[in-house]
């Protein structure tokens, strides 16, 4: 049928777009998808859902209350981190961030009619560079893997060697992004050991593995599949930089207020998850890419993604624009640092909205109350029969690995059917993890009596 809005599906124009790329049907246009994954008009009619029909509105939100309807809900918050956490979001974050001046992904172009946008972004860039102690922040990544995998390009682009080095206890799905970033490049992603025992990087293995050159050394801070607040980070950065390497730090914010920022520790480049700066957890995000780097013209001119600036408009006033735009896309094209742009600018203003309310004591009292409770959920658990906790002795933060009497994927089942979601079930994502051990995550959201009951029911499964 015809459609007054969509050209090709006139059957004139079809046919002579068609003809104009040298193929005779659509079919044989799409002939290299493989046929398994091609929804037919066949197989569109026979999906259950709409039976074949598109639904009415009335029939979509009576099949929404009907999935709702059977959803069980959980007893507790998840105790479940690896990269995005459960955290309390202040309603005056969803306040501001729901204006209509800001609900927008997209680019503020027109510097002269997006002021407030603009400074927005400039508040969330010095806050976090404050975060984070660095000089130089972006206006904002998709998440953390997208964040390491531009680092990573950055890297390269700036020590032109084709490889970088990454901890053996990285999360997987980061490195999944930074391989995705990289292969086409013909970057190698080469891994340096981290202790099976402590959590904290091997240095002498990362020494001989920097015997041959790398652009990089990247290292998580505290790792995200572990929780393990790396000791070693510092030596870490000393050993790329002798090697002459760039050195990346990955950081959970929230962390910032207990231990040393990257800048402190000698970071050329960081990054990290924005995630628990006001964006709350829901199917997996909303999330956040953090991208800084300390101050070097090489460094900022190689730096991917939006640059907000503060100026002076020629009538005296304070302005804010995007500078040294040179460096992007919608100006360099195929030469650009990278091809972000409507990047995720509302969530920065969440996060710069968060940061604010939260204030340098909120957040030291915040990472308090988030170590108290893990801690004091890792000593309980380390009370049960056959139980380890923490199973890698090493400092550890948020997350941490606990080692069980039974597969952990067996028990993490027998927990959720009690309502509960006890962590990750470790091997089900990492190869170095035996099929025991768990990661279990621990926030502000959780109450003594939530993670005491969480722990009666895993002593009842694990017992029974």
């Amino acid at each position: 049928m015809e459609h007054p809005w969509i050209p090709n599906s006139n059957p004139k124009t079809k046919a002579e777009m068609l003809k104009a790329i040298g193929v005779s049907s659509p079919e044989e246009l799409f002939a290299d998808i493989p046929k398994q994954v091609i929804i037919t008009e066949e197989r569109w009619n026979s999906l259950p859902i709409g039976a074949g029909r598109p639904l009415s509105e009335v029939e979509v939100s009576k099949r929404l209350d009907e999935l709702f309807n059977g959803i069980k809900p959980l007893k507790a918050p998840p105790f479940a981190g690896g990269g995005v956490w459960p955290h309390y979001v202040p309603p005056a974050v969803r306040s501001v961030v729901e204006r209509g001046e800001f609900l927008t992904a997209y680019t503020p172009y027109q510097a002269e009619i997006s002021q407030g946008l603009l400074q927005a972004l400039f508040e969330y860039q010095s806050l976090i560079a404050d975060l984070l102690e660095m000089d130089v922040v972006n206006a904002s990544m998709y998440d953390w893997g997208s964040a390491l995998g531009e680092a990573a390009l950055m890297a390269v682009r700036v020590k032109g060697v084709n490889r970088v080095l990454v901890p053996s206890m990285i999360n997987p799905f980061h490195k999944s992004q930074l391989e995705a970033y990289t292969w086409a490049k013909g970057i190698t992603i080469d891994t340096y050991s981290v202790s099976l025992e402590t959590g904290y990087a091997d240095l002498e293995d990362l020494k001989a593995k920097l015997t041959r050159p790398a652009s990089a050394v990247y290292i998580e801070f505290p790792y995200t599949f572990t929780g393990v607040v790396d000791v070693n980070v510092k030596a870490v950065g000393e050993v790329a930089h002798d090697a002459g390497s760039l050195f990346i730090v990955g950081v959970n914010p929230i962390a910032m207020g207990l231990y040393k920022p990257p800048g402190e520790l000698g970071a050329d480049i960081a990054v990290g998850e924005g995630q628990p700066l006001g964006l709350g957890l829901y199917m997996g995000g909303a999330t956040l890419g953090l991208f800084a780097v300390r101050w070097d013209a090489e460094l900022v001119r190689q730096m991917p993604g939006r640059l907000i600036g503060m100026t002076v408009a020629k009538d005296g006033r304070r302005a804010f624009a995007m500078i040294l735009q040179t460096r992007e896309q919608h100006i360099r094209r195929s030469k650009a640092t990278s091809n972000i742009t409507t990047n995720a600018a509302l969530n920065a203003i969440a996060a710069a909205v968060y940061l604010s309310l939260l204030g340098r004591r909120g957040l030291r009292e915040l990472a308090e109350a988030i170590w108290y409770r893990s801690h004091y959920a890792a000593q309980t658990l380390s009370k049960l029969t056959g139980f380890v906790s923490p199973a890698l002795k090493g400092e550890f933060f948020e997350d941490f690995v606990v080692s069980a009497p039974l597969e952990y994927e067996t028990l993490w089942h027998k927990v959720l059917e009690r309502g509960y979601m006890a962590g990750i079930p470790l091997s089900r994502f990492v190869d170095w993890a035996p099929r025991n051990w768990g990661l279990l995550s621990f926030t502000e959201l959780h109450s003594k009596h939530d993670i005491d009951s969480l722990i009666n029911v895993v002593q009842e499964v694990s017992s029974s």
